[in-house]
Parts: structure tokens; sequence; C-alpha cells
């Protein structure tokens, strides 16, 4: 699979889980769970799921147990919701920063438009 197709899988995958573990799943333990971002391994058969917990470090425990718990059952669902010829195996690992990306995309938009201003000035 190339580059781009990957980054769409990727993101195909993350919207779904998204919308299966935050609408459709009855488990109290996942109401604490955000899918932040999915990386799917270029053969397409693995993907790295990475979700932001909410509360107590025991919650958080027993979130990441639900997830394990419910693996196959949401593989399932995806296979059901997107045409892959290889449905890829999920990986799930907590995502310990969730804000740092966000805040260095942030940053460096702020950054190429100071720049952008600095550099047409004569």
């Amino acid at each position: 699979m190339d580059q781009r197709r990957t980054l769409r899988v990727s993101e195909a995958v993350r919207e779904e889980l998204a919308e299966i573990i935050g609408f459709e799943t009855d488990d109290a333990r996942l109401l604490a769970v955000e899918v932040e971002e999915v990386h799917v391994s270029i053969d397409g058969r693995h993907a790295t799921v990475r979700v932001g917990l909410h509360g107590t470090e025991k919650e958080q425990r027993e979130s990441l147990a639900a997830l394990d718990h419910a693996r196959g059952y949401l593989r399932h669902e995806l296979a059901l919701r997107l045409s892959l010829r290889h449905v890829p195996e999920l990986h799930f690992e907590h995502d310990k920063n969730p804000d740092v990306e966000s805040r260095i995309d942030f940053l460096l938009r702020r950054a190429k438009k100071s720049r952008g201003r600095t550099e047409n000035k004569p």
C-alpha cells in the first residue's frame, strides 16, 4: 500500500472507530475514551490506535481493558463499514500527551504567518 492510501485508510479507520466507540457501544467504561489517531501499517494488517483516556488511573486501565475486550467487535464493525481487503488488527495504546501535537501545529501555523508578514515588508 502506498503512503497516501495508508493515510486515507488510517483516517477512515479513525473516523469509524470514533463513531463506534463514542456513539454505538453500551459499555460505560468506554465513555471516557477518545480516538486521537490511527496509524495503519504499510501492509494494512495492523493498526495502532492512540486513544485519549479521562478519569483516574484505575478508570484509564479499565477503559483500555474494555477496548482490548471489544477488539474483535470493533474489527468486525470496521469490516462491515469499510471496503478493505484486509481489515487491520487493532492495537490500542494510551496517548499520554493528547494536546502536544495540536499545540505544535498551532505554533507552526503562527510562525508561518508571522514569517510571511516579515518577508513581505521592504
